[in-house]
């Protein structure tokens, strides 16, 4: 028998951001805010 491997959820950045520069995340009560930099790289900060 042969171990599934479970699919892991995978988003674009694009989308997240949906045409901005910033973006909340929100998980239970914390808010996180994932920022993409001028140089394309993201940061995610609490």
């Amino acid at each position: 028998m042969s171990e599934l491997t479970p699919v892991v959820p995978a988003y674009r950045a694009e989308e997240l951001l949906a045409g901005a520069r910033t973006a909340t995340i929100r998980l239970g009560d914390q808010v996180y805010t994932l920022r993409l930099t001028r140089s394309g790289k993201l940061i995610l900060t609490k």
